[in-house]
């Protein structure tokens, strides 16, 4: 389910000390629910995922175009680090406060393009660079009450430009009819089914996904 930004921006997250000129793009409730120590699960979860070899034939073709037309003008092989948009620094983990430098060396992501930044016991991000968007991917483990959490994204941005702007207002629509939806699917049955693996090992209490 698609969130507002006020509910993810009413927590407390660390995110916000180091990135207060990026902007929440899109927050989405995933369909993750456990105990507070379930956090590392969702992580498992998310980097098995494979969001541009799903089961959704349009997401399958809508990345397969984005690849091949972003390989046709270089948006993603730039030939050194791009610095942050309105910023000298190439990456985010140089503002990283002392606490959370070198606490997210997994999951790893990199064949996707992120790289992480940090994590805490509620907290995972990773950033992506190309040329047309800095981007941050901030995962939360949300109490929900009664000892119940479940998980969110929220996907920050800094558009590179006029151009990164309209490139982030064309595919939004796409995004949010097709994209997440299929990538809430593929959550929901990564995490049913290791959860399910997890509690044949007796190592986990939470329920699957509603």
């Amino acid at each position: 389910m698609r969130l507002s930004n006020s509910e993810h921006e009413s927590h407390a997250w660390r995110i916000g000390e180091f990135a207060p000129d990026f902007r929440l793009e899109d927050v989405w409730a995933l369909p993750a629910h456990g105990v507070v120590g379930d956090f590392a699960t969702l992580l498992e979860v998310m980097a098995s995922l494979d969001p541009a070899n799903g089961g959704s034939r349009a997401t399958r073709a809508l990345f397969s175009i984005r690849y091949r037309v972003g390989g046709w003008f270089g948006w993603d092989d730039a030939p050194r680090p791009l610095a942050i948009p309105d910023d000298t620094d190439t990456t985010l983990s140089v503002r990283l406060p002392e606490d959370l430098r070198n606490t997210a060396t997994t999951p790893d992501l990199s064949s996707y393009g992120f790289l992480p930044l940090y994590r805490t016991d509620v907290e995972w991000a990773a950033e992506i660079s190309n040329r047309t968007v800095h981007a941050v991917m901030h995962l939360a483990w949300v109490e929900k009450g009664e000892g119940r959490y479940q998980g969110q994204m929220g996907v920050y941005v800094k558009p590179r430009g006029r151009f990164g702007a309209a490139y982030m207002a064309v595919i939004a629509p796409f995004r949010h009819r097709v994209v997440y939806p299929a990538l809430m699917r593929q959550i929901e049955r990564a995490w049913n089914a290791r959860i399910a693996q997890h509690q044949g090992a007796g190592t986990s209490t939470a329920p699957a996904a509603p």
